[in-house]
């Protein structure tokens, strides 16, 4: 098994097929979204569609990225949170709770 440390201990993860970025087993990636080399994905987070994360970007606990939504730089997506739509989320933002980031 393969397993990957998001910081609080290692946690069975894989690298995305597309862009090869970490994410653990119990987050859900689309095969047509993207993480990049360093982005991370985990908890029971989901990224689906064409979103992509890109850079040092983490998405995590419940948070749902979709549409054609990009989150990169050091951006911080967590809690319940929904990024969706043509949205871009970038440099060192945090949405977290329940926020809604769409256009």
């Amino acid at each position: 098994m393969t397993t990957f440390d998001f910081g609080n201990g290692p946690v069975p993860a894989h690298q995305h097929p597309n862009g090869g970025g970490w994410v653990a087993d119990t987050a859900h990636v689309a095969d047509g979204a993207y993480v990049g080399t360093n982005a991370r994905v985990y908890g029971d987070a989901e990224v689906s569609d064409n979103a992509q994360i890109y850079g040092d970007a983490q998405v995590f606990d419940n948070a749902k990225v979709f549409g054609n939504a990009l989150v990169s730089g050091n951006a911080v997506v967590y809690g319940n949170a929904r990024v969706y739509g043509d949205a871009w989320v970038s440099g060192n933002a945090v949405v977290s709770g329940y926020d809604v980031v769409s256009e």
